[in-house]
């Protein structure tokens, strides 16, 4: 049986996924709390399926991610179909990118976004192992993800790699030496978050399970190069950001070992003139500071579970 699925009715359980609650939607809909709740009443009723799980904040249930879904990509369209018609209308691109892709090589996108007219493109920064999940889910059109699996109604892109090597200040380079290798085991570190396990790995690589007794937690990027720049600790930094300070001396490399990280651009597969520019400049801001797929990785390891940052 066909459900008759109303673009308003969707508008309003998008806008509810966004903003996490009925007055809020409504804000952003220009209309009622009353008439929010009456659209994801009729909504349910045709899908047959409770859709919002009521609670503070107000979330999607696992029956309705495709409905979130196709309510963005009917959004879409529908702004880009607008914005054709009276060149008034804004067009959101919500997506999901990794910090340190964000602040090593993305920050290119934005160049080529700058020439479009009302294209607003909304960011949601994330570990590119979990990035997927948002595309799955239906919070983001495209997404960086390490996930070469395409998402059901996604394409995959391979971007190419973000390669990390290990890194730190030369005072703690000198400190905690032995004989003529890096003492692994007692070094202090910077983490990310929990989520980094670049630095785990390494550590594995020398036969070290157990983490330092002295780990810092930095979870911005700028800040994270920061700390290790400054001394708090070693870390695995992304080889393009960290490439100045390593020729100046101002940081040392601890081993040859590197790490790298293959990244993917998956994208909701949509006639979408948007999405097919910004998937354009994604693959050209890629090409000018990632190892090209399959090219430049013979001299590290590859990694592709959940890595990066």
């Amino acid at each position: 049986m066909l459900v008759d699925l109303n673009p308003a009715q969707l508008d309003a359980l998008v806008a509810i996924a966004d903003h996490g609650s009925f007055e809020a939607a409504a804000r952003q809909l220009h209309i009622t709390p009353s008439a929010v709740s009456q659209r994801i009443r009729a909504l349910e009723a045709a899908a047959g399926q409770v859709l919002i799980s009521r609670g503070t904040p107000c979330r999607p249930t696992a029956h309705s991610e495709w409905l979130v879904r196709l309510g963005r990509q009917t959004r879409l369209l529908y702004a880009e179909a607008s914005q054709a018609i009276t060149a008034a209308a804004a067009v959101e691109l919500p997506v999901a990118v990794n910090a340190d892709s964000l602040a090593v090589w993305f920050r290119d996108v934005f160049t080529e976004v700058t020439t479009w007219d009302g294209t607003a493109v909304k960011l949601r920064v994330e570990d590119q192992a979990y990035s997927h999940e948002l595309l799955r889910r239906g919070d983001v059109l495209a997404a960086v993800t390490s996930e070469p699996a395409a998402v059901q109604g996604c394409s995959v892109d391979p971007l190419g790699a973000l390669r990390y090597l290990p890194a730190a200040a030369p005072p703690v380079a000198d400190r905690w030496r032995r004989e003529a290798a890096p003492d692994w085991a007692a070094m202090p570190l910077v983490l990310f978050n929990d989520k980094d396990d670049l630095q785990h790995e390494l550590l594995r690589r020398h036969g070290v399970e157990d983490a330092p007794a002295l780990v810092h937690q930095v979870p911005s990027t700028a800040d994270f190069y920061a700390a290790v720049r400054a001394g708090l600790g070693w870390g695995m930094l992304p080889e393009p950001q960290a490439r100045l300070d390593l020729a100046s001396g101002d940081l040392v490399r601890l081993s040859a070992d590197v790490i790298d990280v293959p990244l993917y651009w998956q994208r909701w597969r949509l006639d979408s003139p948007k999405l097919a520019a910004l998937t354009a400049a994604v693959r050209t801001a890629a090409a000018g500071h990632l190892l090209l797929p399959g090219a430049g990785q013979s001299g590290g390891n590859t990694s592709e579970g959940n890595q990066g940052r």
